[in-house]
């Protein structure tokens, strides 16, 4: 019996996270596929579930968390070392009611 090492959070996604730490080489069972490990992943940490283009989205959660800044091949780790993020920051403090010179009550 497979033991699921991974969850893909989506159907559209092309990561799979971990449930576990996974060591190089390990295989990645998830409820719809597998894939070895090309690196160490530790707990909560993406893998990609098929080869993702550089500059290509990287999907989870059935939405775009970045960009591929590199070819990924499945099973590698993804992170800051293979992704750019392409979140756009829409919090500002005016937005907020912050007055840097206020004193506080």
């Amino acid at each position: 019996m497979m033991k699921k090492r991974a969850l893909l959070l989506h159907p559209a996604d092309n990561c799979i996270v971990a449930l576990c730490d996974i060591a190089r080489g390990d295989t990645v069972y998830w409820d719809s596929g597998e894939t070895l490990s090309a690196q160490a992943v530790s707990l909560g940490h993406k893998l990609a579930c098929v080869a993702i283009q550089r500059g290509a989205k990287v999907i989870k959660y059935g939405a775009a968390i970045g960009s591929a800044t590199r070819d990924i091949q499945a099973g590698e780790h993804i992170h800051t070392h293979n992704l750019h993020s392409d979140a756009i920051a829409i919090f500002h403090h005016h937005n907020a009611g912050y007055q840097p010179d206020q004193e506080a009550p």
